[in-house]
Formats: structure tokens, sequence, C-alpha cells
């Protein structure tokens, strides 16, 4: 098992010690969100193999506590070149913004040495694994292969990074990096054996004469390198808590530019040779000693970093770059370096160190690999283009997401709860920079918005607005993601009920509607509200409502009440699409028609907020209004008189549909909740993981929720083929069994978090309240299930 990040931590060590409150001053004033009148303020030192020491900061009140990772110089006088933490915090800061690669987030670069001693940065504190031995004691042999998979795709998304883009094009020489490796390891190795200090091995001098003669020609131009980590092997990457991909790369203190197979030789060191600090000796690798079980081999491992990237298979300078990284580790001197020179010699001596060839039945290296390059070609195999767009929105909701839920919820429970938090805006901001935003919209639909657009001047600027043109299929493997948290979907502009509405106006709009009212939600300066449900009537019949929308000129007057009109609480919320009759004497579907109504016309009264099973959902909030002799003008109809019906039955297919995938989304984390509250609490002496009745329930849930999302994925596919109407039944079929499903899960997932489960210190409660909602705010399951039921009934007829 890989040790949990928070376990690496001991008392702060004597050398190591420093001005605590001076430190707090500093965060305070620098790091957004940090507690600023905490009840703990308590450091730690991280134990595992830290050049840079490093520490954990623990801030906060009660059970609100955060966490943070401060990483300084060590004190003392120092090389100039040595111990550069600003350059690590250079590195991550331009990687985490403007790139996939994961790495920590960081807060904040003190050169400052009068705050604590030397200059420091603050970044993230990350919880996950860290596998500190290679060979992967106690973890299954399957996880194993999972593993060090993830690690090869980490590493080839670190060398992705295109450095020029991102603001790293003078991090180092890109030219000789080998070459200037190769000198410097044996100038310090000279002068580490210089006057007698320790004896000097005359193989060494042979081993460094072979590497010079053996330098790869692209090393003197520089043209193949890019960013190099320097110091990349298992034990530098954070492993998710549960899953088997890496959330974080670690210890960039060597990082530069230059050749990047070095990184990869210097992460297969261990298949070599066993190098410990802490022993005299070193001892054979892992291909002398035996593969454990699952671990791939090196050709293996190689074959995932090139597959990966697309690079040429490594057979022809593998020994150069194989005994480079072993000069790296022999530039010590003593034992260890004299049996590193021999292991390396031995190296150069064998006749073949890779097969000339990738190992047989594997991927072909012309092609990137695995689930980043599907071909797309299965039913419900996300193509390449959506995987891209999942990888982005996985790291954005890691990056930005969850680490900001608490503070999001703590201004909803807060007097200022009915105000938007600043973080939500820039994250907005971040999220159209990196092509994340309006991702819903169906490409027909903004075709036609283009269409209608096609005379307003500087059209052209609306484009980057109308998402990435995904059908509903595609669109469902990214909701999903957003359906992990309540605070997620609006972030992305994806949130209900603008997403519904913003489809009401795109697929029935006129041209002044587009430019008036779906511009600016496009662009996420204003939010919207559907005003539909009635207190008095049930409205689960829309054909019950009685708000009356009466022309009256130019303008139509609308008189009625409404509530669970969500999102109107919100205090950017400047449009209403209100759904009323026009004509109480028309036929029962031709009475209804839906308007535009601007937010702050006279006579619209916002009564109150309602809450679901205790939350108010703040900023976005479900209002109970009364429209008292509101006039609106009569071109704010959409698509005319007697329209509602025919517009509501588009809006509740691909609208309504984002709620299933949503709670798939939901529901994921729920079981990666449970399954990690399982595998760290005990109960009558074993871990819950350990119970059976606990096993067989994940198993039937795992059962049920692949189930789920087949389902919800065939109804948008449907939905894409057949359309609305065609597809109604499968969508009838998909908004019952989602929100069930998922409130099974939740369900047990606060069960097994016992009183943690039922209060905010989790997001479980909320997300149990949303499930359940749904299964009345999308339309009861009795509806649904009647419209399923009439259709097998009618199927049945016709046999």
């Amino acid at each position: 098992m890989g040790s949990n990040t928070g376990d690496l931590v001991t008392r702060v060590q004597s050398a190591h010690l420093f001005d605590h409150d001076a430190l707090f001053r500093y965060a305070a004033d620098n790091v957004s969100g940090f507690p600023t009148n905490p009840s703990q303020f308590n450091i730690s030192q991280f134990g595992h193999g830290q050049s840079n020491p490093t520490f954990l900061i623990a801030v906060g009140s009660g059970s609100s506590i955060k966490r943070y990772v401060l990483r300084k110089k060590p004190p003392g006088k120092l090389l100039q070149s040595a111990h550069a933490v600003e350059r690590e915090f250079q590195v991550l800061k331009a990687l985490g913004e403007h790139t996939q690669v994961p790495v920590p987030k960081v807060f904040c670069l003190c050169t400052d040495p009068s705050v604590i001693g030397t200059a420091f940065y603050i970044m993230e504190f990350m919880e996950g694994r860290i596998f500190v031995d290679p060979k992967l004691p106690n973890v299954a042999p399957g996880r194993r292969t999972a593993i060090y998979r993830a690690a090869a795709k980490a590493l080839a998304s670190l060398h992705s990074a295109d450095v020029d883009a991102i603001g790293l094009d003078k991090y180092g020489r890109r030219a000789n990096y080998c070459q200037r490796q190769i000198d410097r390891w044996f100038k310090q190795y000279l002068a580490s054996t210089n006057e007698g200090k320790l004896e000097r091995n005359p193989k060494m001098f042979e081993l460094v004469d072979w590497l010079r003669q053996s330098i790869p020609a692209e090393d003197s131009t520089g043209a193949t390198s890019g960013l190099v980590h320097g110091d990349f092997r298992i034990d530098n990457l954070v492993f998710h808590p549960y899953e088997d991909r890496v959330i974080g790369i670690l210890d960039w203190e060597l990082s530069t530019l230059g050749n990047q197979m070095c990184d990869v030789a210097y992460s297969c060191m261990h298949y070599i040779v066993n190098v410990q600090l802490d022993k005299e000796h070193v001892s054979e690798g892992l291909e002398t000693t035996g593969l454990p079980d699952g671990i791939l081999s090196m050709p293996e491992f190689l074959l995932e970093y090139c597959s990966a990237l697309g690079k040429p298979w490594p057979a022809a300078n593998w020994k150069f770059y194989g005994n480079a990284s072993a000069g790296e580790r022999a530039r010590n001197t003593g034992v260890q370096a004299n049996e590193l020179v021999e292991c390396a010699l031995g190296y150069i001596a064998r006749e073949n160190v890779l097969p000339a060839h990738p190992p047989s039945g594997k991927r072909d290296v012309s092609r990137p690999s695995y689930e980043s390059l599907v071909d797309g070609t299965g039913r419900f195999v996300p193509n390449r283009k959506v995987l891209e767009l999942r990888g982005k929105l996985v790291k954005f909701m890691e990056t930005h997401i969850y680490p900001m839920e608490t503070e999001f919820s703590k201004l909803a429970q807060s007097d200022l709860r009915w105000t938007v938090h600043p973080e939500e805006e820039r994250l907005k901001e971040e999220a159209k920079r990196q092509g994340l935003w309006n991702l819903f919209i169906p490409v027909d639909s903004a075709a036609r918005a283009r269409r209608e657009l096609a005379a307003i001047e500087n059209k052209q600027s609306f484009d980057q607005l109308f998402g990435e043109g995904l059908t509903n299929l595609e669109y469902g493997y990214l909701c999903e993601i957003m359906g992990r948290s309540v605070w997620a979907p609006q972030v992305f502009n994806c949130g209900a009920p603008d997403t519904g509405n913003m489809e009401v106006i795109l697929r029935y709009g006129n041209k002044e509607q587009i430019a008036e009212w779906l511009i600016p939600l496009l662009e996420g300066k204003i939010r919207s509200g559907f005003a539909m449900t009635e207190p008095q009537v049930a409205s689960s019949d829309a054909t019950n409502i009685e708000c009356s929308i009466r022309r009256q000129g130019d303008s139509y007057v609308i008189n009625g009440t409404k509530w669970w009109t969500s999102g109107a609480m919100d205090p950017r919320c400047r449009v209403l699409i209100l759904m009323g009759k026009t004509d109480f004497n028309a036929p029962k579907h031709k009475q209804q028609s839906m308007i535009l109504v601007d937010m702050r016309t006279p006579g619209i009264h916002v009564k109150r907020p309602l809450t679901v099973f205790g939350f108010d959902d703040a900023p976005h909030g479900h209002a109970e209004i009364s429209f008292e002799n509101v006039i609106v003008p009569a071109t704010n109809i959409l698509l005319g008189e007697g329209r509602g019906f025919e517009i509501a039955q588009g809006r509740l297919g691909p609208g309504r549909l984002h709620h299933c995938m949503r709670l798939i989304g939901a529901a994921e984390r729920g079981m990666e909740l449970m399954a990690q509250r399982a595998l760290s609490r005990k109960t009558f002496g074993v871990f819950i993981a350990q119970h059976g009745s606990f096993v067989s329930d994940l198993a039937k849930l795992r059962v049920e929720l692949e189930g789920t999302r087949l389902l919800v994925l065939e109804a948008a596919d449907h939905l894409d083929k057949f359309g609305n109407k065609k597809a109604r039944g499968i969508l009838a079929m998909a908004k019952v069994a989602a929100p069930n499903m998922a409130l099974k899960v939740l369900d047990t997932a606060i069960q097994v978090h016992g009183a943690a489960g039922v209060c905010s210190d989790t997001v479980l409660a909320h997300l149990w309240a949303t499930a359940r909602t749904l299964r009345i705010a999308d339309g009861p399951d009795e509806v649904h299930l009647g419209t399923i039921g009439k259709l097998e009934l009618q199927r049945a007829s016709k046999l």
C-alpha cells in the first residue's frame, strides 16, 4: 500500500525551525482564502526525501482545517544555483496555469529572507498516496500495472508541455544538456576525491570517456529538447487516494530544459540497480531480482511512455541514456559510487539492453496510446476530442473546484449568502480560457443562432461562445464530470436552469431575443430562471397552471404566483422564461405560452427563497415570486401564442437529460468517498472495507451505476439520432433510473460515513438532497413511468 501524504510528516527538525508567527502573518496576507482567525495553526515537517525542507501547514478551527505545503531553502550558506525554490515556483505556476500536467497549485512565493530566514513558497496540499518502494509491496498485481502505466503517462504529460507557449522558453539552455551533465558530475567527483579525500576509481574515468563519446547527435542541437524534471521517479509522484492515477508531480528542484530521454532513463534506474541512501551497498535491480507480479517490465514501461507521446522506440541510444542516469548517481563517492560504476560498465558490455522492436502484442508506437486517443469506433467509446476535453475537465475540477468547495459552502451559509464568491467569476474566466465554456450547446442549435446573428455587427466575436459543437452523447461524458460537485456546472456556464433556457432561446428565439438575452447568457454576464411551477396547483400536469398572460396592445400583462423558480434568487438573474396561459378557452395544449420577462420589471415581487431539505442553494436559490400586473413587451413572446407546450417538449429533451448525466457523476463521487472511508475507518477491530456485507453492497451499487450510465448514454444517443419525440421512452427511463440509482449510492455512502455523512463536512448530504429533489423537479417518477408503460403497451398491441 502507498503511504498517505499526510502520514509522511514528523516534528520540525531543530535545524529547520523558523518563526511561525511571521509565517502566519505572511500567509494570511498573500494566500487567498487562508484562515485569518484560526484556533489551530500547526506545522510539521515532511520526512520523505526532500533536499529543500518541506513542511505541512494545518490551519483552521474545529473540523474545518485547511492544509498547505511550504517548501523553503535550507538554512546556511548555499551554492548560488542550489535549492532554487524560485525556479520550482516558476515551473509549477506555468504548468498549473497553462497545461494539464498534474502538479500542485502554487499560491505565493516569498523571496524576502527576513520572514522565516530563507526564500519559500506555499502550495496546495495534495491528499493522496506516495509509493516509496518501486516494488509496490502489498499492492494487488492489477493495481501495480495501473500505477506504472499512470507513472509513464504522467512523464509523457510533463514532456508534452510546450515550454515556448507557457513562458518557460528561457528556463534553461536546450543544447548540450547531456554533455553539461556529464561534465558536472565528473567535476564533482574529482573535487570530492581531490587531495586524498577518497581514493579515485580509474573505472570512473573509463565510464566518463564512454559517455562523452556516446552522446546522441540530437543532444548537441537541442532540437528535440523540452522540459526536464531531473528527478522523476515513482516516489516523487502523488497518486489519487484510491484511483490509480497521478494527481501531482513533486520535487522540481532539478528541473530545466534539456534532453528528455534522461528523465525517462532516470525513471527506469530501479530496473537495473537499487540505490538506497541509508544502505552502504547498492543491490540488484528488478530485472535481475525478478519483477513482482503486475509490474511492467522496462520495455513495457518505455512502450507506455513512447506510445503516449508518439516517440520512436529508443533502442538505438538506450545504453547511453541508461548509463547517463547511472553516472548521475555515481557522482557520489564511496562504496556505492564504485559499485554503480561497475554496474554501468557491465550494462555497457551487454550486447542488447532493449529489444530492437517494442514488445509483441502491444500498441504501435507510431500512434498515441490508450484512453487519450481511442479511435471512437465503439458505440459508447468517447472519441479523441471528447477524451481531451474530459481530461481538461478532470484537471480543472481537481485544481480549481474541489479545493474551493468549502469556501463556496461557507459563503452560502453566511449572512452574505446571496452574493457571489469572487473566485467563481475568476474561475469562469479560466474555464473560458481553457475552452471549457458552454460545452452543452448542440451543434444544430449553435448553427441556428449563428444564422440569426448574421445581421449583427461583429458577429465573429460571438463564435467562441457556442461551445465545441458536441452531440448530446459526447456532452454526456463531460456533464458527468461536472455533476461530481454542486458548484461546478455554473463555473462552466453549464448549470440549470441556464442551459435549458439558453437552449430554448437558441432553438426558438428570434434575432432580437437572441441579441438581447442569449448573448449575455452565453457570455456568463447574466443568469436566468425558469418560472413554471405554481403553489396552488399540481404543476406536474402543466395544463393546470393558472398564471395569466393577457395581450394588451403592444404588451402582455402577467398575473399569478410561481414558486421553485430556480436561479431567481441569484443577484445576476436578469431574465425569466415564464410559462402561463394566453388563452384559457383554447384546446388544452394550446392555451399555454412562454414569454421572456425582465426581472427588473415593476410588479415582480420575490417573496422568499425556498429550501430543499434544508438547503437554500444560495446564491442560486429557488424563489417564490408573485407577478402583479407585470407589463412585458409583446415582442418577448417565444415562438408565438399557444406554443408553450411545443417549446416545453423541446426543452425537456437535452436540458433535462443533463440532470441524469450529472447524477452519474454525483454517484461516482459518492462511490469514491464511500470506498475511501471504508478503507480508512475501522469498526469492531477491522476496516469497514473488510466487512463482507459492505463489499457485497459496494459491488451491487457498481453494477447498478454502470447499468444506469449505459442507459443515460443510450438515451443521449437516441436523442441525437432520432430526436426528442422518438426518444421519449428511453429518456423517461433514464429520468427514473438515474436519480433512484444515485440515491441508493449516496444513501449507502452516508451510512458508511455515519454522522459525517449527514452534515455539511462532506458533500454527500447536499448531493443526496439534489438527487431526491430531481425525482420531482425533473418530472415525477409516476409521469415518466406512465410514458414508459404506455409505449410498452403500444408496442405489444402491434405484435
